[in-house]
């Protein structure tokens, strides 16, 4: 149903009653609100019966489409069973099965799964964990945390502390620790000459030398391994993983894994840091000490987060004395439906050979989309497993200040759900789409791109 300024009532109801997140609300005077009905694989449809192709995967979780059969019947069933039992003092199965299927994900390297909501939420955790377990075993100076340039860790208090993107952080910072902010080995940054891996290494040189001086005092350092999301896709060579792994080893550092975003398979591996070269004389993988992951974890069906750590870590805390635990609770920690949401996704990950199939599908994209990469106006166009990225050539910094919003805009006219971070234009879509699908989406987003920047 429509009013006389042609907005839905749903529209109508929600801008009324509704504070949306990470906008600025006096924008849906203008941006479109859409208001939607209901999902079905890789499509959304909206109130009035128009479809939209899931382009972000509904903020990067959505990973094997919207109303899915198999995860929607491992939920029909735990909903029967149980809905939530706190989990101080209590197990239950699926948060018992979920962390075992994790930490053989990584061969027992990783393990003691703790659980959290959301992904800011797992960060906090990853960050207190260290700085706690350094005070247990004796070295309470060591206090302080280092990220990359250009880092996104989430928005609450502490999870702001290590990002460093302007727009989030700086209305906050009188309320921030500061953290250390090192050189990002972001491959646009290559100097003439040199290749990403060279710029891994430069930005490892950068890291080393800050670890010269501050060790003794800092408690570990977090990375969004391979790919820099939420500023702007910025991609790196996976030799920096090692390199970071090595280093902190060396200065007795902690070494945290964002793979909240980037995790599940995104990247091409399950686990981003399966894809840094193997380090020592046995060739074992690069494992961080303390690994967060959410989004996709749990399909995008419920909000669930986790923290893995290793078995140092998790001694550390192992003690009579409780003032030694790891003192930090969520009232919906390791929640069943939640669980099993997450392990009806893994079950898909094993029953469909969704790692390979996702190859596959990432090279049609990829093909699909080379005459856009090759537009006179497109800059660094770029790939990392089922992500794709390319920054706007936009000179007028007007244009500029507007692209995304016309972007996303055009984008919805054209049946496409796509949300551009400044002027980088990203793709992260399910894991589900079909040739035609695959096709749709790289023409569509072509011909989007050309209408926005005609104008620009």
């Amino acid at each position: 149903m429509r009013d006389e300024a042609g907005k839905s009532d749903m529209v109508r109801r929600s801008l009324k009653s509704v504070w949306h997140p990470c906008t600025q609300m006096q924008h849906h005077q203008t941006v479109p609100l859409v208001a939607v009905s209901h999902g079905r694989g890789a499509w959304l449809y909206d109130a009035d019966g128009r479809r939209y192709l899931d382009a972000i995967s509904s903020w990067w979780v959505n990973l094997f489409g919207h109303a899915n059969p198999r995860i929607n019947a491992q939920l029909k069933d735990q909903l029967d069973k149980l809905e939530h039992a706190m989990l101080a003092g209590f197990t239950h199965e699926p948060v018992i099965r979920l962390s075992e299927c994790l930490a053989a994900r990584t061969g027992n390297a990783l393990g003691h799964c703790f659980y959290a909501s959301d992904g800011a939420s797992a960060v906090e955790i990853a960050l207190k964990m260290s700085f706690h377990s350094w005070r247990n075993a004796g070295h309470g100076a060591k206090q302080e945390f280092i990220c990359l340039k250009g880092s996104y860790h989430g928005e609450t208090i502490g999870a702001l502390a290590v990002t460093d993107v302007a727009l989030f952080r700086d209305a906050y910072g009188p309320l921030l620790r500061q953290a250390h902010v090192v050189m990002s080995p972001d491959a646009r940054g290559a100097l003439p000459g040199e290749s990403a891996a060279d710029v891994a290494r430069r930005a490892a040189a950068a890291l080393e030398s800050l670890l010269q001086q501050r060790a003794g005092h800092i408690a570990a350092l977090i990375v969004e391994p391979l790919v820099q999301c939420a500023t702007g896709m910025a991609m790196h060579d996976p030799v920096y993983l090692a390199l970071a792994r090595a280093l902190c080893d060396r200065y007795q550092v902690h070494l945290i894994f964002d793979e909240i975003a980037v995790g599940c398979g995104r990247s091409g591996t399950f686990f981003a840091s399966e894809q840094a070269p193997a380090s020592g004389a046995d060739g074992a993988p690069v494992w961080p000490d303390l690994l967060c992951l959410s989004k996709g974890i749990s399909g995008g069906y419920l909000p669930l987060s986790l923290v893995m750590a290793t078995e140092a870590i998790y001694q550390a805390f192992y003690d009579a004395d409780v003032t030694r635990g790891f003192l930090h609770s969520h009232s919906y920690t390791g929640n069943p439906l939640a669980c099993r949401a997450a392990l009806a996704t893994l079950e898909i990950f094993e029953q469909d050979d969704v790692l390979n199939a996702n190859r596959r599908r990432a090279q049609r994209i990829t093909a699909a989309l080379r005459p856009l990469a090759a537009h006179e106006r497109v800059r660094d166009f770029r790939q990392r497993g089922m992500i794709w990225a390319f920054d706007a050539a936009l000179d007028d910094p007007a244009a500029a200040a507007g692209f995304s919003q016309r972007f996303f805009a055009e984008a919805l006219a054209n049946e496409l759900l796509l949300r551009p971070i400044g002027r980088t234009v990203y793709l992260m879509p399910p894991y589900i789409l079909d040739d035609g699908e695959c096709d749709l989406l790289a023409a569509r987003t072509a011909a989007v791109f050309e209408s926005v920047m005609a104008h620009a």
